[in-house]
């Protein structure tokens, strides 16, 4: 009786977790915003006091929200320097991921990758960040899932989930979504080669590209206020 429970209740906070990023993503909500109040929250997400705050527990251990006693509950605010430390770390662990998926990917694992890609250049000539980021998302997993390993997946899911709103809003900025989806053509075109070495360098600029769009955001907000 007690584990069929313990897990219903897992995927109630999962589920959770699940709403209150989506409103993050669905308001435009940035780094440094704060989120509604309790009350709010529960009557507009519909779910329980308790799952809240079990679901906010588990997102500030992610990185994704900070919780402030007496204050309330905020989007991270990651700074500019913390973005210019992270990121080149995140190009050298996703451009290994490249790496070892281009190595080790069948003819099925391709294809699969290539009705991933196709979501995303719908999703690019549609406009629609959310959905192409969210795409991107699942095939930044899935090479990770492909690269297998021990260590890498240890080492890139925390970061990865830090950096899910900055990464995200990198896409806003002006020509950045058809350089993102040029970046994953040439990925796509490394990755049937089977060159691990061609896979690793563009993966590496790719990540690198996104800090460089978040630096002009940065200075546009600087030169702003």
């Amino acid at each position: 009786m007690g584990e069929p429970t313990l897990l219903r209740t897992e995927a109630i906070f999962r589920a959770a977790q699940d709403r209150i990023k989506a409103y993050i993503v669905q308001h435009g909500l940035v780094p440094g915003d704060p989120l509604p109040t309790e009350f709010e929250f529960v009557r507009q997400l519909g779910i329980s006091r308790n799952s809240l705050r079990e679901a906010l527990k588990i997102l500030s251990t992610e990185g994704l929200v900070d919780l402030q006693p007496r204050k309330g509950c905020y989007v991270t605010e990651l700074l500019l320097a913390d973005l210019e430390e992270i990121f080149p770390i995140m190009a050298m662990l996703e451009g290994r991921v490249a790496h070892e998926a281009a190595l080790k990917a069948s003819p099925a694992d391709l294809k699969r990758l290539d009705a991933m890609h196709e979501k995303l250049e719908r999703h690019a000539a549609a406009g629609d960040i959310d959905r192409y980021y969210e795409a991107n998302y699942v095939f930044h997993d899935s090479l990770q899932t492909l690269a297998g390993g021990r260590w890498l997946p240890t080492m890139i899911d925390d970061l990865r989930k830090l950096l899910k709103l900055s990464r995200h809003r990198s896409l806003r900025l002006e020509g950045r979504l058809s350089d993102s989806l040029a970046e994953h053509r040439a990925l796509m075109k490394a990755l049937h080669a089977h060159d691990g070495e061609a896979a690793e360098s563009v993966m590496k600029r790719h990540l690198i590209a996104q800090l460089d769009a978040l630096r002009v955001i940065a200075q546009a907000a600087e030169e702003a206020a």
